[in-house]
C-alpha cells in the first residue's frame, strides 16, 4: 500500500497535493484577515446603505439607556426578550409619538407659512405695526419690508436672489415633504426592530465586538471600549434629551403666551437647544416679537420662564444625566448638527453629535497618549557607571 500510493502520489497533479507547511506567506495571516474584515465592512456598508441611518440610531439609543435598560433587564428576571419589548414599548411611547405629533404639527405650521408668503408675493403685504412701533430700528424696519415685501412680487424676487428657486417651487417642496412622512415612518420602524435586537443580544455582540477589538486595536481598545459608551451617554442624555425637553417645555409656554405657530417654534427652539446659547437666543427673540407686538405682559412673563427653566436645566439636570467625559465644544458641536441633519436627515439630529463627540473622544485620547509618552522620554533616568568600583556606584543622569 506504501508503494502504491507514493506511485499514486507522484502522478497526481500538484494543484491537487497537500500545500507545503515551510513555505512562507506574502501577507502575513492577521494582516490578511485585518484586511479583509475591513473589505467586508466596507462591502457591507455599499451594500446595506439605506439601512445605515436606522441602525446608527438603534445602537446611539441602545447604547444611551444601556444602564437602565439592564435594571429592566433584573426586574423581569433576566428574559433578555420580555425585557426587550417592554423597552420597545415604553420608546415609543415616551420618545416616537410626542415627535411624530411634533413633525405633523410643523409641517401645517409651516404650510401655512407658505400660503402667506404666496400671497404676500402676489398683492403685496403692508407692514406689521409692532415693527412700526419699534424704537430706534422701526423706520428702517419698514423701509426694508416695504422694498422686499411690500409691493407685488418683491418677496418672490428676493427669494429667487437668495436661494436660486421660485416661491412656487418651495411650496411644492413643502407639500413633497408631507409624502416623506411615510419614509420616516419606514425608517423609524426598523430602527426599532434593529433597537429590539441590540436590546436582546446586546450582551453577546458586545463581547464579540471585545473580542475583535483586542484583535485590531490591542494598545488601545481597552481605553477606547471604556470612553466610547460613556461619551454616547453623555451626549444623548446630555444634548438631545435636554434639548427634547426644552423644546417641549417652551413650546408649552408659547402656546399660553399666544404666539403664533407655537409647535413650529418649539421644535426650532428644541433644534436650537443642541446649540449651546441656542435655547436662550430663541425664546429671548420670541419675547422681544411678544413686547414689541404689545403684549408686555406674555412677553415678559415667557423670558422670566425661559430664565428660571434654563438656570433649572443647566444647575440640576445636565450635571446629573451627563456622566461622561466628553464636553463637545461650540464648532464641533455646530459640525455634527449640521453634517447630520445634511447626511442622514431628522435622524442627523441625533447621530451627528453622538459621531462628532466620539471622533473628538479619540481625538483626546491620541494626544494625552503621546503626551505621556513625551513626558516619559523627559523623566532623567539613573544609570549606574559601569566603570566605578562595585562598593561605590557613581550615578549619573542620562540624557533622554
Amino acid at each position: 500500500m506504501g508503494v502504491f500510493d507514493r506511485q499514486k502520489s507522484n502522478h497526481e497533479p500538484r494543484w491537487l497535493g497537500s500545500s507545503a507547511q515551510t513555505r512562507t506567506p506574502l501577507i502575513p495571516s492577521i494582516s490578511a484577515a485585518r484586511w479583509l474584515l475591513v473589505l467586508i465592512v466596507a462591502a457591507g456598508v455599499y451594500f446595506f446603505y439605506g439601512f445605515l441611518v436606522p441602525v446608527l440610531a438603534a445602537l446611539v439609543i441602545g447604547f444611551a439607556s444601556w444602564p437602565l435598560y439592564r435594571k429592566l433587564l433584573a426586574r423581569v428576571g433576566g428574559n433578555t426578550t420580555v425585557a426587550a419589548t417592554i423597552a420597545i414599548l415604553l420608546i415609543v411611547t415616551f420618545l416616537v409619538i410626542p415627535i411624530g405629533f411634533a413633525v405633523t404639527y410643523t409641517t401645517g405650521e409651516v404650510r401655512n407659512w407658505v400660503t402667506w408668503a404666496i400671497h404676500a408675493n402676489r398683492a403685496g403685504a403692508a407692514t406689521p405695526n409692532w415693527i412700526v412701533a419699534l424704537p430706534w430700528a422701526g423706520a428702517y424696519l419698514d423701509d426694508v419690508w416695504t422694498k422686499y415685501i411690500g409691493s407685488p412680487g418683491a418677496l418672490g424676487e428676493l427669494i429667487q436672489a437668495v436661494s436660486g428657486a421660485n416661491i412656487g417651487n418651495i411650496y411644492r417642496a413643502v407639500l413633497a415633504a408631507g409624502g416623506g412622512a411615510f419614509h420616516l415612518l419606514l425608517t423609524l420602524l426598523f430602527m426599532l426592530i434593529a433597537l429590539f435586537f441590540v436590546y436582546r443580544d446586546g450582551f453577546s455582540f458586545s463581547k464579540q465586538i471585545d473580542m475583535l477589538g483586542e484583535r485590531i486595536l490591542p494598545n488601545r481598545w481597552e481605553r477606547i471600549s471604556r470612553v466610547v459608551p460613556a461619551t454616547i451617554s453623555s451626549t444623548v442624555m446630555g444634548m438631545t434629551l435636554i434639548a427634547i425637553g426644552e423644546g417641549i417645555v417652551l413650546g408649552v409656554a408659547y402656546w399660553i403666551a399666544g404666539v403664533p405657530s407655537p409647535v413650529t417654534l418649539g421644535v426650532l427652539t428644541g433644534v436650537m437647544a443642541l446649540i449651546p446659547g441656542g435655547a436662550p437666543l430663541s425664546f429671548t427673540l420670541v419675547s422681544i416679537y411678544l413686547l414689541a407686538s404689545g403684549s408686555h405682559v406674555a412677553g415678559i412673563g415667557l423670558f422670566v420662564w425661559g430664565t428660571v427653566e434654563l438656570f433649572i436645566v443647566d444647575k440640576t439636570l445636565r450635571p446629573k444625566l451627563v456622566g461622561g467625559p466628553i464636553k463637545l465644544p461650540f464648532l464641533p458641536t455646530f459640525f455634527g448638527l449640521v453634517g447630520g441633519v445634511k447626511t442622514m436627515g431628522f435622524l442627523g439630529l441625533f447621530i451627528g453629535p453622538v459621531l462628532m463627540a466620539l471622533i473628538v473622544a479619540i481625538w483626546r485620547e491620541w494626544v494625552h497618549e503621546a503626551r505621556n509618552v513625551e513626558s516619559s522620554e523627559r523623566v532623567p533616568q539613573i544609570v549606574i557607571d559601569e566603570q566605578a568600583p562595585p562598593s561605590k556606584p557613581i550615578p549619573r543622569v542620562a540624557e533622554g
